[in-house]
């Protein structure tokens, strides 16, 4: 064992080398292990002699007798040499992003402003990604894809991953992954492709621990604290934070014309919203020995958020008479709570490196209880009968058993993988209104609007895939064969739904290297499952005029996606794509009218929900650099453009429609002496082409100013946030035949933050994690996201 003279604990990693004392030539080596134990097996019947080194220690030599079958030579202690190098400067940028053969990586931590930033800021340098006027993350434009934490489907992004994104630091992040053509070991899922961040996991012998905070003067407090520990064969990574918002309040309205009955509706208020947040991280790991290795790791995220509302109903004729009025205030409370719990057994083999064998297995149950509370006044022909005041209450969410095996296998130019995984999902949801009696002004359960709903998903899938790599060339081509069994019950109607399909997904990727860049080809079929927000049955009628709820008959949307990329990350970086994506049976939101009869009245209600329709056609360009003008001054450019084609029939009318969508970032950072830091961020995004209308566009600005002191493990920031407009309006329209509706909505935009970052702790070796886990890819990603920027 090697130990330091002076603390008398073991030095990891020394360098032990066993030489023929009479030649002095090396006959075997080895480094010592974190504990600083060692072992070496060599021929009898020579004489030998052990050499230690080790940086910043003196070397050491000791004779080793040759007459006892095994030798033991106690505790060597290395003395600390006492010398220092001189100061060294290394004229070297670090690359911050990279092109491999199926996904650009951007580095977050070689980013200089990583520690100004929160994460979801990190997301607009990325390329393919961007972020919407509603935090909304984008990739290629679009919605439809998967964000996984480290690899794995994580109850962090369960339902609103931009909350979670926008506390937390981007310094908690090492890198981001855009995989655009996912290999067949991924679940078939997300049409556009997979978002995966990874969190710092470099844990180390020792300890280190990060302090992160922020104070926005509109979206209100966050903490965020992060240590890793690596003892021996056990390490230890977590993470937690938690925040406060509690935003203004922000206007909203429509205005919706009526072609046959020649009536306008008219609707405008306002809402403020509050609420609380908290999540955590712990990932173990424990060595068993060089070929058997455990981990295991747990994730949980809950919010509580209050959404109080208010909003004027009126109906006129073409004489600008008013039909109908009324005044509705609305409190919509939501409780959400998510949990992931996973173990793996990775098994390597003596013989031959980097072959393994992994055994997984995920446990996922994210509940969400919500409450609105509508109550109705100053009603004009707008009778208690047709509308009473009234509750909805809905218990939904989702559980999930996931069971998997990866294997491995290396051979000189060619990596051979295969596996096996059985997802076993329930979606639920409980849900019931109940009406406020007019005469005993108690409230009653409405049976009509009563359901109890459980959509049992299994997947079972197998894949094989083989990379292939020489001097200037890399391809990638795999199967993947999935399975699916669907049965769900609705036990207050009792009806049911039973059905099951099979897809085999291609995945193709070629890579041609150069010195300093590379061109990509890729080609790949991804599936589009409908997940629990679009599934639920659930009607929501907080805006009684404007109804939302799913379709528990939702089929599968499945894409085919072709891709072309040039990379060059010399000293400045580019990066110029051009993709082609289609689908004939795509997943749109889509909206119509619904005529009621209540008391002689007649009441004309707006009904949105999900139907796979027709073709969904997107041919897209996009471009990202960064340009280092000086060793001081760095600018980034990221944007898309995209073709959109759209078209289905849904109620009897053919629909079509197209467009021209995109986005643009850029960051301008120029870095002073003695710490100090400027940075300016700009963005613009045209909104989004949907098959009966289009959103509209918006801007987002934010200089930050930054100072690193005690010896660059401090830092902190000043940002502002849109400084040049206090409010943000988005519009939206919706034509059919029957209706226009245009819409607005408001948000409070101007902030002013205070963020800081402090670490601190000692490090010196790195810590074994599983190559392969549980990626549970296959469903859509989490809901729409609330709040600003941070």
């Amino acid at each position: 064992m090697v130990i330091d003279s002076v603390t008398n604990n073991g030095l990891g990693y020394v360098t032990v080398v066993l030489q023929n004392a009479q030649t002095k030539l090396p006959v075997k080596s080895t480094l010592a292990k974190d504990n600083g134990t060692f072992e070496l097996t060599a021929p009898a019947g020579n004489t030998y002699q052990l050499v230690f080194a080790f940086v910043d220690y003196k070397d050491k030599t000791i004779p080793v007798s040759s007459a006892d079958p095994e030798i033991n030579v106690g505790k060597v202690a290395l003395s600390p040499s006492g010398k220092q190098l001189k100061e060294v400067s290394i004229n070297f940028v670090k690359p911050l992003m990279k092109q491999e053969i199926d996904r650009i990586s951007y580095d977050v931590q070689a980013d200089p402003e990583a520690p100004a930033l929160t994460a979801l800021d990190m997301m607009r340098k990325v390329p393919l990604l961007s972020v919407d006027a509603s935090d909304n993350i984008l990739l290629k434009g679009s919605g439809n894809y998967k964000i996984l934490i480290n690899g794995k489907e994580s109850a962090l992004m369960a339902k609103n991953p931009s909350d979670i994104l926008k506390a937390m630091p981007a310094t908690n992040i090492e890198k981001i992954e855009v995989i655009t053509t996912p290999p067949a070991k991924y679940d078939a899922e997300g049409l556009n492709g997979i978002i995966n961040i990874i969190t710092k996991r470099n844990l180390a012998q020792g300890y280190n621990l990060g302090l992160n905070g922020r104070l926005n003067s509109v979206f209100g407090p966050a903490a965020n604290l992060n240590g890793t520990y690596k003892q021996g064969k056990f390490g230890l990574s977590a993470y937690m934070g938690l925040g406060h918002q509690h935003q203004p309040e922000a206007a909203s309205g429509s205005t919706q014309n009526f072609f046959q009955q020649q009536s306008l509706l008219t609707q405008s208020g306002a809402s403020t919203f509050t609420g609380n947040s908290h999540y955590g991280n712990v990932e173990v790991s424990y060595e068993i020995d060089t070929l058997n290795l455990l981990t295991a790791s747990v994730d949980a995220f809950g919010n509580k958020f209050v959404n109080n509302s208010n909003q004027s109903s009126d109906m006129t004729n073409s004489q600008g008479v008013t039909n109908q009025y009324y005044y509705l205030s609305n409190v919509n409370n939501s409780d959400f709570f998510g949990f992931d719990a996973s173990v793996n057994y990775q098994l390597g083999f003596k013989h031959q490196k980097g072959r393994l064998l992994t055994l997984s297995y995920k446990y996922n149950y994210s509940p969400d209880n919500e409450l609105n509370d509508n109550s109705f006044s100053q009603r004009i022909n707008y009778p208690q009968a047709l509308a009473p005041d009234y509750q909805q209450y809905n218990n939904s969410g989702s559980k999930v058993h996931t069971f998997q095996v990866d294997y491995e296998h290396p051979l000189k130019k060619l990596t051979i993988e295969a596996g096996a995984k059985a997802i076993l999902r329930n979606n639920f949801s409980q849900y019931h209104v109940d009406d406020r009696d007019s005469v005993t002004n108690q409230y009653l359960t409405n049976p009509t609007q009563t359901n109890d709903f459980n959509y049992y998903q299994d997947v079972y899938s197998l894949y094989n895939s083989y990379q292939l790599s020489l001097d200037n060339w890399a391809a990638k081509a795999g199967l993947r064969l999935e399975h699916t069994t669907i049965n769900a019950d609705f036990a207050s109607t009792g009806s049911t739904v039973n059905e099951d399909y099979n897809n085999f997904i291609p995945s193709i990727s070629l890579q041609r290297k150069f010195k300093f860049s590379s061109i990509n080809f890729g080609f790949t079929e991804r599936i589009q499952r409908p997940g629990i927000y679009q599934l639920n049955p659930f009607v929501n009628r907080s805006n009684p005029n404007y109804i939302s709820f799913g379709n528990p008959n939702l089929r599968p949307e499945l894409n085919h996606t072709f891709e072309l990329t040039y990379s060059n990350f010399a000293k400045n970086s580019i990066n110029i794509g051009v993709s082609y994506a289609f689908s004939n049976n795509s997943i749109q939101n889509v909206s119509g009218l619904q005529v009621t009869t209540v008391g002689g009245k007649n009441d004309t209600v707006t009904t949105t929900s999900y139907q796979n329709l027709g073709s969904n056609s997107t041919l897209g360009l996009n471009i990202n650099t960064t340009q280092n003008i000086t060793k001081h001054l760095t600018i980034n450019l990221n944007g898309q453009l995209n073709q959109v084609w759209l078209q289905g029939a849904y109620n009897g009318q053919f629909y079509k429609n197209r467009g021209i969508v995109g986005n643009a970032f850029t960051n301008i950072g120029y870095t002073f002496s003695k710490g100090y830091r400027f940075g300016f961020n700009a963005g613009y995004f045209s909104g989004n082409v949907t098959l009966q209308g289009k959103s509209g566009s918006g801007t987002y600005s934010s200089p930050v100013i930054s100072k690193t002191f005690l010896n660059k493990t401090a830092t902190i920031a000043l940002a502002v946030n849109n400084p040049f407009s206090e409010f943000q309006t988005l519009r939206s329209s919706t034509t059919t035949p029957q209706y226009y509706t245009s819409s607005f909505n408001q948000g409070n935009v101007r902030s002013f933050a205070i963020r800081f970052n402090y670490r601190f702790g000692k490090l010196t070796s790195d810590i074994k994690k599983n190559v392969h886990g549980i990626e549970n890819d296959d469903t859509k990603g989490g809901g729409k996201s609330t709040g600003g920027n941070n």
